[in-house]
């Protein structure tokens, strides 16, 4: 089975020319047709020699991979659906708005965090994805060039497949690849503290930490690695280090009720994040099949949002998007899996 060309970084590339014993040069040129063009051949690449282009082709694919299907939502929202492996599907949603528009892109098939209200976590975890099957969510979609800001909040946890997040992240905002402003992308977490270490030494991409509890025992019952990656823990990690005025720090919060929108959790949140420069992202609970937990009603959550705010704490609430089409991550995946195993 051959290689896939797209998704390498240049080292990658330099290394690639260097094996088969073609110039230098050939790395850059290669890396400007994958990145800066929008062809899906190798024989495309007109300003490589044919000798070039012949060696190249012997060993490596272009490696671009077209959604298997779309689902589209009254809202605009889209789901695009992968098949990454053997019964293993992954899912891309692109969010249109106004001004922008979002894709959210996959990290793994399946993850082996357990958080109990995810539907990605039922699936259990089954593989990490390449690179290249990373940034293939972008590159293979017809908006493609449409597309504004990136956030890794799909199906798995981006830090736990770090070699590829990093390597994608650097495609994204190299000179030599897209050359996005990292300010244009977000990379969520449970908060994997070694791995988010290195995320924020190595990357000027915003982070965004799924909370969603502050009281340790409580997230915990949710979100099991909570009982190896401490709410403080994470937070002592963050103050350690300087995001500057443009990187962003959010933290996701599902609200549930009575669960962890009721005052005690309000001050508890306002007691962890004291001093932190950070923002809260509340989010509204649609059940999936197993969580049946209970949504926090609109009222609640607008008076959640103003009791956190008149603390000093930026507190958005996100938009629901797509529900007509399981747009919450690992829904329309899991089914599809079931489909194919039946």
């Amino acid at each position: 089975m051959k290689k896939y060309l797209f998704g390498q970084t240049l080292n990658q590339l330099q290394q690639v020319v260097a094996e088969l014993g073609l110039p230098k040069f050939t790395a850059k040129q290669i890396a400007t047709w994958l990145y800066k063009s929008e062809i899906d051949s190798i024989d495309e690449m007109s300003n490589l020699s044919k000798v070039a282009r012949t060696k190249l082709n012997e060993i490596y694919d272009f490696g671009l991979e077209k959604p298997l299907k779309v689902s589209t939502s009254v809202d605009g929202t889209k789901k695009y659906l992968f098949k990454v492996g053997e019964l293993q599907f992954i899912e891309a949603a692109l969010i249109p708005e106004t001004l922008r528009s979002t894709l959210c892109v996959s990290t793994q098939v399946g993850c082996k965090m357990g958080c109990k209200f995810c539907a990605t976590g039922k699936q259990g975890f089954q593989a990490n994805l390449s690179t290249n099957q990373i940034l293939n969510q972008l590159r293979s979609i017809p908006e493609f060039s449409s597309v504004s800001n990136l956030v890794y909040m799909g199906m798995g946890e981006p830090l736990d497949n770090l070699e590829n997040l990093m390597n994608s992240l650097e495609v994204f905002t190299s000179d030599w690849g897209y050359a996005w402003s990292p300010k244009r992308i977000n990379v969520s977490s449970i908060g994997v503290v070694p791995a988010m270490k290195h995320f924020i030494e190595n990357s000027d991409c915003h982070l965004a930490i799924s909370l969603h509890n502050p009281f340790d025992d409580e997230r915990s019952a949710i979100m099991p690695v909570n009982n190896k990656y401490h709410v403080k823990e994470i937070i002592d990690e963050l103050r350690k280090h300087d995001f500057g005025r443009q990187r962003r720090i959010s933290f996701e919060y599902i609200v549930f009720s009575g669960m962890n929108d009721t005052p005690r959790h309000v001050k508890e949140i306002v007691r962890l994040l004291n001093g932190l420069r950070c923002r809260i992202n509340l989010i509204r609970w649609h059940n999936i099949p197993g969580a049946d937990y209970p949504g926090t009603n609109e009222k609640r959550i607008l008076e959640f949002q103003q009791e956190l705010m008149s603390k000093g704490i930026t507190t958005t609430i996100r938009a629901s998007r797509g529900q007509d089409i399981d747009a919450a991550c690992g829904l329309l995946s899991t089914k599809e899996m079931v489909k194919n195993k039946d």
